[in-house]
This record gives structure tokens, C-alpha cells and sequence, in this order.
């Protein structure tokens, strides 16, 4: 199972539509992760051309985000792997253990809010956030994720940059 993952796109100040990267990085994945800060529901229906999407409510999201159905905290099975998503983990101090007590039973937890791009691994618990596509702050790319899961096994998991770097233009 290939599986996406997105946050912080914040539609439409800086989503104005699907990325060419991005949208590239879609094609044939069999499940869209979004943790928070869509801000349009427009965005997730965009996205849901591409595969199902599973999305969490971040601070900027309003009540067309949540009609849609983004959740506050959203746990589901992606191939026989619990996942947890939420949109604020809360400061990095103390992340890993605040998100083992909050998801106690989730292999991977996905979190967005920061735009800062984290793959960790903790006391057996995976936690990842793909940074923002669009709106990258002090980072020097725009990123998403992708994950590979295979028999209830996360396989492998990436961050990849789908924006130039910004000392290049």
C-alpha cells in the first residue's frame, strides 16, 4: 500500500490548486494522508481525485473542513498498521512520549501544524510529518511524505521536497 502524505496546505492563500509536484506524487497512491490546516474543503475534494483521503482538523480549519468530515484526531488501519493522525502534537519537547500516551496503540503517528518535516522513530512508535508543500517557512523546501505499507508493517517512509530549494529561485 502506497500512501501520501500532506498537511498545512492552507488553501487558498497558498493552494491555489494541486502543485504539478504534488500532483505527480499522487498518481496511483492508494490512500491520501492529510493532517490538518487544509483550510478549504475544495482542497480535499481536489485531492480525492487521486485516492481516498483521511484528514484531520488543524487551528485554520472552519466548518466546511469539518463537514467534510476531517476529524480533531482520526485512528484508522492503513493495511493492517494502526495509525493515529492529529494536527498539533503539541512542542517537540516531549513529543514522543506525549504522542505514546495519547496513541498508545498506533504504529505511526502523523502530525502536521509546525511546517517543520519529522520522521522519528520512538520506543517502537513512528511518528512523521510531512512539513507543508506550499507554505515552507524557514525550511528550504516544500515537502510531502509518502509511505510504504506492506502486511501491517510500515516498509519505508520518505519526506521529499516538491518545491526548488529557495537560494536557487
Amino acid at each position: 500500500m502506497r500512501v501520501a502524505v500532506l498537511s498545512d496546505t492552507h488553501a487558498p492563500r497558498h493552494w491555489k490548486r494541486c502543485p504539478a509536484a504534488v500532483a505527480e506524487a499522487l498518481h496511483g497512491v492508494d490512500a491520501i494522508l492529510h493532517a490538518g490546516d487544509v483550510c478549504t474543503a475544495a482542497t480535499l475534494d481536489e485531492l480525492a481525485r487521486f485516492a481516498p483521503v483521511y484528514a484531520v482538523l488543524g487551528n485554520n480549519d472552519g466548518p466546511d473542513v469539518a463537514s467534510w468530515g476531517a476529524a480533531e484526531v482520526l485512528r484508522l488501519d492503513l493495511g493492517g498498521l494502526p495509525v493515529a493522525m492529529i494536527h498539533d502534537s503539541g512542542p517537540a519537547k516531549g513529543r514522543p512520549a506525549r504522542l505514546r500516551r495519547m496513541f498508545p496503540d498506533a504504529g505511526l503517528v502523523v502530525f502536521g501544524h509546525s511546517h517543520i518535516p519529522l520522521d522519528e522513530t520512538h520506543d517502537g512508535q513512528r511518528i512523521f510529518n510531512p512539513g507543508s508543500p506550499t507554505d515552507r517557512r524557514r525550511q528550504p523546501h516544500g515537502t510531502m511524505g509518502e509511505l510504504a505499507i506492506e502486511d501491517g508493517r510500515l516498509r519505508s517512509a520518505r519526506i521529499f521536497p516538491v518545491t526548488r530549494d529557495s537560494t536557487t529561485g
